[in-house]
């Protein structure tokens, strides 16, 4: 059996209701995915944005699903690298699990630090981008350290502005088609030298990066009141409701802005709100914008360093992650830590290339999560939780497969470099541990 967690820092402070984690899951979701990746995703189908937006929000669906039994079944930070541990009983893979989700996590958030310190941010000041990510990301870590309730109370108020910025983007692309403007034609154009299937499954892939931040909940199960009850509630009511919004989004922005000059955009929606001339000023909308990102930045990040902060509690990582701050109760060795990391890694790549990195990271991670459940359905808690009918964590695990086998050989090289730098570092980790056990008491 796994062990149970040793540290003696104080617990981590429950103070996350129902209310709050369903915006947990929708500010995440309705972050740089839509408002910096639209254009991609219409690039991919030529316009049908549709289309691979609900393919990717019925394959989050299946996974959130293997998510939402687990959570309630085993309400701990760690999420993910708990799960792998409890069934399969190999430290390597649960290690390698937890450390998909970690990577995947700051990688997400050096992607989203570039998406923050692009167009939308040179509407108010030009500053070099890469000066730009690093401010961000520290204040980003700041908030975070702070507290899990100030930072839930930004989430609130983050979540609340990024919706309104997708509605005037519905509102200026209705605008828009009052003075006979944008074509509807293109919202169910696809490419034409090219199958339709495989196009659907390319922006998918694209797609799905808009949905993932669902699973970063599993981490703060520690921090949940009453999980058992609320967190499917949560989580697929967000889930759909993010799809819904993403759907509308996405056609709206098809229709009023040519599909070239979308694909090439680093604010696509932005370019929706100018091509309306519905009189909302630039800079308006990219702070609506640089909220958005920065909001999904700070869940993200919040998502890290609780997973982070498991892994060391259950032996996957040096134990002084798992260091918490006496009075905040947050911990600051994890935020220091992974903060730092995705300081590192957002010199490696843009938005799109960290991103596809992300994704294939997290597919690892939802194939472990969906047949956990499996594994899993033998073992029997002492309180209530959420379970999933088995036909759906197969289904997950199968699309895991479908879409990893979409991704292109460079990021698999990116993914497998990464999954590499895990190994040796869980083998110098074991080195180190095996060396201190073996030392002769003073």
């Amino acid at each position: 059996m796994p062990s149970d967690p040793i540290s003696s820092d104080p617990p981590l402070r429950r103070a996350i209701s129902g209310k709050l984690l369903f915006l947990f899951v929708l500010g995440d979701v309705l972050g740089a995915g839509i408002y910096a990746l639209v254009g991609e995703v219409a690039g991919e189908v030529n316009g049908a944005v549709w289309a691979p937006m609900l393919v990717a929000l019925g394959l989050a669906l299946l996974t959130a699903g293997s998510y939402a039994e687990l959570v309630t079944k085993y309400p701990r930070a760690g999420g993910s690298a708990v799960y792998a541990e409890r069934a399969y009983r190999s430290p390597l893979i649960s290690f390698l699990v937890g450390y998909s989700m970690l990577a995947a996590g700051v990688v997400s958030a050096a992607g989203l630090a570039h998406a923050f310190s692009g167009e939308y941010l040179r509407a108010f000041i030009s500053i070099p981008e890469q000066l730009g990510v690093v401010i961000f990301l520290l204040l980003v870590g700041a908030l975070n350290a702070r507290g899990i309730r100030e930072s839930m109370r930004a989430n609130v108020g983050m979540t609340i502005i990024e919706v309104t910025g997708l509605v005037l983007v519905l509102v200026a692309a209705a605008y828009l088609l009052t003075q006979d403007g944008g074509e509807t034609g293109r919202a169910v154009s696809f490419p034409e030298d090219e199958a339709v299937i495989p196009a659907i499954f390319a922006g998918a892939i694209l797609a799905f990066y808009s949905f993932v931040g669902f699973e970063t909940t599993a981490n703060v199960a520690e921090e949940i009141e009453d999980p058992s009850r609320v967190y499917p509630k949560a989580l697929f009511g967000a889930l759909v409701t993010a799809g819904v919004i993403y759907v509308l989004v996405g056609t709206a922005a098809s229709i009023s802005v040519p599909i070239p000059e979308l694909a090439n955009s680093t604010g696509p929606l932005l370019e929706v709100i100018r091509v309306s001339e519905i009189g909302i000023p630039d800079k308006v909308f990219s702070a609506i914008a640089l909220v958005a990102v920065a909001n999904g930045a700070l869940l993200t990040m919040i998502m890290s360093s609780r997973m982070a902060y498991g892994m060391s509690n259950e032996g996957l990582l040096p134990r002084p992650l798992g260091h918490v701050l006496p009075n905040r109760r947050t911990p600051w060795a994890a935020i220091l830590a992974t903060t730092l990391v995705a300081i590192g890694l957002s010199f490696l790549g843009n938005l799109e290339t960290l991103a596809e990195t992300v994704v294939l990271l997290l597919l690892f991670v939802f194939l472990s999560t969906n047949l956990a459940v499996l594994f899993l359905r033998r073992e029997q808690v002492e309180h209530e939780h959420f379970t999933i009918p088995r036909v759906f964590p197969v289904l997950g695990a199968a699309s895991c497969v479908v879409l990893l086998t979409q991704q292109d050989g460079n990021v698999w090289l990116r993914g497998l470099g990464l999954l590499l730098l895990g190994a040796v570092l869980y083998a110098l980790i074991r080195l180190i541990r095996g060396t201190v056990d073996t030392e002769p008491a003073s």
